[in-house]
């Protein structure tokens, strides 16, 4: 049976969570494997809403194990503000639902105030990134730098001080060249051994529950956070997030071989979205882009940020088909697209007078690319709510149709509102 993966294949936002709450329905396990709290997840499930930024969305239904993955870089006080906002919702956390890979790095308030720092210093320059200010990319950057604090280390407090006080070598001299007061060894101390004991029951040695449970024949489904535009790699570099959003990540982000991967499913949006700063060749800055971001609910789950829309780019999505070997796409919002006359597709790109079918990796030509548009007809009918290929106008089935040919891979699902059901399925992604 295919163990699956769930991955962005644009700018993120894609509406990934209401997926992968779909999926895990036949799944056994579901896994984040990297990204932080800035990733942000909606679920609608029997008109109730959950927002999720750092635990799996599988933690909203019973019988399900959660994982959160060392690829993954974990803000312990944020997990248990989730946590407690989620129980009072009535969803059930304890150690028997949710694990949390013993090498995971965490966020740091010291983690957060850096990013913060750095976007100020960013703003004032003109080189603003548009981060989350959650800590992302330097507990990122301490993580490779081999001076994280990990969840394993809130168990050993004997060894806790010198590693707090390597960390803080490197943080106080960045401090004071940026200006701002040095921190404090006991603080950090403090902030640790304040959240230890919520967080020690989760943590556990998740490589080896996810190889027990591959060779038991568990369904495995792991979900990847914002999408593969900001992959640290592949995506409008520097424009990115700070770890690798594609489905290759799984593995390392997880403890798993790749041959655990048996099926990459990409999350698409009908159109194009973003969030944050970055080049966006279709973006549209006009009546078309506020209908789109205002049909579309447009603002993201952790900031609150209103998102910048425009036409379906299937240049970048047949880049991320490619880059992540995605199997099928889950198209999501079509009924977005509801009434409008005409509705534009970007084909192709035109680079200092040249057509390409790519985008380039330099930031300056990513700047310079001129969208390459042909138009649809578009339709009048409502597809919210389709349940079936019969629901839906005969101009929508068109449009979905030519969007599989332009990015070179099939729909397995429809998504055609926020609610769980409101799915139209193609091909089984867990098919045995």
């Amino acid at each position: 049976m295919a163990n699956v993966v769930v991955v962005g294949s644009q700018w993120g936002d894609e509406g990934k969570g209401k997926i992968v709450d779909w999926l895990s329905e036949r799944a056994d396990v579901v896994v984040r494997f990297q990204g932080g709290h800035n990733a942000g997840h909606t679920l609608v499930v029997d008109g109730k809403v959950y927002k999720l930024s750092l635990l799996p969305s599988g933690i909203v239904r019973d019988g399900k194990l959660s994982i959160i993955g060392n690829g993954v870089v974990f803000d312990p006080h944020a997990f248990v503000a989730e946590a407690a906002k989620l129980q009072a919702q009535g969803v059930t956390i304890t150690p028997d639902c949710l694990k949390i890979a013993e090498n995971t790095a965490l966020i740091l308030s010291l983690h957060r105030e850096l990013d913060g720092f750095r976007e100020d210093a960013a703003s004032n320059s003109g080189t603003k990134i548009g981060t989350t200010r959650r800590g992302i990319g330097p507990a990122y950057e301490d993580r490779v730098g081999r001076r994280a604090i990990r969840v394993m280390d809130l168990a050993d407090l004997d060894t806790l001080p010198s590693k707090v006080e390597r960390l803080l070598t490197h943080h106080n001299a960045l401090r004071r060249g940026l200006g701002h007061p040095e921190v404090e060894h006991q603080a950090v101390i403090d902030e640790l051994t304040s959240v230890a004991d919520q967080v020690l029951p989760y943590m556990d040695r998740v490589w080896k529950i996810l190889d027990d449970r591959r060779r038991a024949g568990d369904r495995i489904l792991f979900e990847g956070a914002q999408g593969t535009l900001l992959d640290v790699d592949h995506g409008t570099y520097p424009f990115v997030t700070s770890s690798n959003t594609v489905a290759g990540q799984a593995a390392p982000g997880s403890g798993m071989g790749p041959e655990a991967i048996g099926y990459v499913l990409g999350i698409t949006k009908a159109y194009t979205t973003r969030v944050g700063e970055g080049p966006f060749p279709t973006e549209q800055k006009n009546e078309i882009g506020e209908f789109l971001g205002t049909k579309g609910h447009e603002f993201g789950v952790v900031t609150g940020r209103k998102r910048r829309c425009g036409w379906f780019d299937a240049v970048l999505v047949r880049q991320a088909v490619a880059v992540n070997g995605i199997n099928g796409i889950a198209l999501t919002k079509l009924d977005v697209l509801d009434g409008l006359d005409e509705i534009k597709v970007c084909t192709g790109y035109r680079l200092d007078g040249e057509e390409i079918d790519y985008l380039p990796a330099s930031q300056s030509a990513q700047a310079r690319v001129e969208p390459i548009y042909e138009s649809l007809e578009g339709w009048k009918e409502t597809t919210k709510g389709a349940r079936s290929w019969a629901d839906l106008p005969a101009q929508a089935v068109k449009y979905v149709r030519h969007v599989e040919e332009l990015i070179g891979a099939p729909v397995a699902l429809l998504s055609t509102s926020p609610e769980r059901d409101d799915t139209i399925l193609v091909t089984d992604p867990f098919q045995d």
